[in-house]
């Protein structure tokens, strides 16, 4: 049997564990400390902006962030649909309604025409949603110029998922910046990893402090143990900040090898009847965090994911939009069948930075079989 071939693995760039053994050898073996610290710096510098809290993932950036933005029971929040559950699921931990919001052709995120729909729509139907949620799918950048115009022109907050998106930018700005509050995700599988973790950015301190303190107990200052608010156990340990820092350093690196792993699989495989998800022109910079390809068919995707299973290799078919979750399909969606056929036709290969050649010929190789 060959060497199992992940989907997107975690590689280390070889300084981590210079900030893992400070750690130690000072005790800071807690949540919160100087590798705390020095992530959320490192972010800030790297992104461009203003404040960063350092989370224990990505969903629970999310969910601090409905918070800020003052999302409670019944409330609506409009989010892409082509996503992880992880996008959805803080909605309705606040108890509030999710509009799902279909695709575009060009990134396969949020379209713009569909977001406008929803908006007008739920406001005659009398409910103004209070915030929307875009994502940044498989590192591509949204349409964000004219999601954000739409936001502005109804003054609704946005929450920027970018937990696939760290590393690319939207003419020239990083993911992350553009809405009100942003997030980023750390997971094992991300383009960096902390094993496991996130981030909640924003060029508001009023946001990131108050994040800071409902991730930490929403414990109050005073002597004792007092609590006006509730609290969540969300910050991130100083141990998983110490990896987060080390991979920080290595950030563009890893951008420039899965793009260059998209690049070798779009060459080697041209003339298939296959095609991949391109940036649409030179203002999107995607990060390349994995590779799709769309096939002609969901009997077709299949065949190549069972062949490439049977090789050992990991892939996966692209999300399933959530209006066809069975624990979401009952919440209103605003679109087209564009996501449905995405992911009925679409596949994700092995992307990993530490690929080697020899692994990728293993994949392509496969692929060519199917033909």
């Amino acid at each position: 049997m060959n060497k199992r071939l992940y989907l997107s693995s975690p590689h280390l760039g070889g300084t981590e564990l210079n900030y893992i053994n400070s750690a130690f050898e000072e005790n800071w073996i807690a949540p919160l400390g100087p590798n705390v610290n020095g992530l959320e710096q490192a972010i800030c510098d790297y992104s461009g902006i203003g404040h960063c809290a350092a989370l224990s993932s990505g969903t629970s950036a999310i969910h601090l962030a409905l918070i800020m933005l003052g999302v409670e029971q019944g409330d609506e929040v409009l989010a892409s649909t082509f996503t992880f559950s992880a996008t959805i699921n803080p909605i309705v931990y606040q108890r509030a309604t999710p509009i799902l919001v279909g695709s575009e052709e060009d990134t396969w995120n949020m379209s713009p025409i569909h977001l406008l729909e929803a908006i007008k729509d739920r406001i005659a139907k009398g409910k103004k949603p209070k915030a929307i949620i875009p994502v940044h799918l498989y590192g591509m950048p949204a349409k964000m110029e004219e999601i954000m115009a739409i936001a502005m022109e109804y003054d609704i907050p946005v929450i920027e998922d970018a937990a696939e998106g760290l590393g690319a930018s939207y003419k020239g700005k990083k993911l992350g910046t553009f809405g009100d509050i942003g997030i980023y995700s750390f997971n094992g599988n991300k383009i960096i990893t902390t094993s496991g973790g996130g981030a909640l950015v924003s060029d508001s301190e009023v946001y990131v402090t108050k994040a800071r303190f409902l991730a930490t107990q929403a414990r109050d200052n005073a002597p004792h143990y007092e609590h006006t608010h509730i609290g969540y156990n969300y910050r991130m340990s100083n141990i998983s900040a110490g990896i987060g820092r080390g991979q920080m350093e290595v950030l563009d690196e890893w951008v420039e090898k899965r793009r260059a792993n998209y690049t070798r699989y779009k060459t080697d495989l041209d003339g298939l009847p296959i095609s991949f998800l391109e940036e649409p022109n030179e203002n999107f910079f995607s990060n390349r965090w994995l590779t799709t390809i769309l096939t002609s068919s969901y009997e077709k995707r299949e065949e190549i994911r069972i062949k490439l299973e049977k090789d050992n290799i990991e892939s996966r078919p692209l999300w399933k939009p959530m209006h066809l979750q069975p624990i979401f399909k009952d919440y209103p969606y605003y679109g087209d069948r564009l996501s449905e056929r995405l992911f009925e036709k679409g596949l994700c290969l092995p992307s990993g930075s530490n690929m080697t050649s020899e692994e990728q010929d293993r994949v392509i190789e496969v692929i060519k079989t199917c033909f």
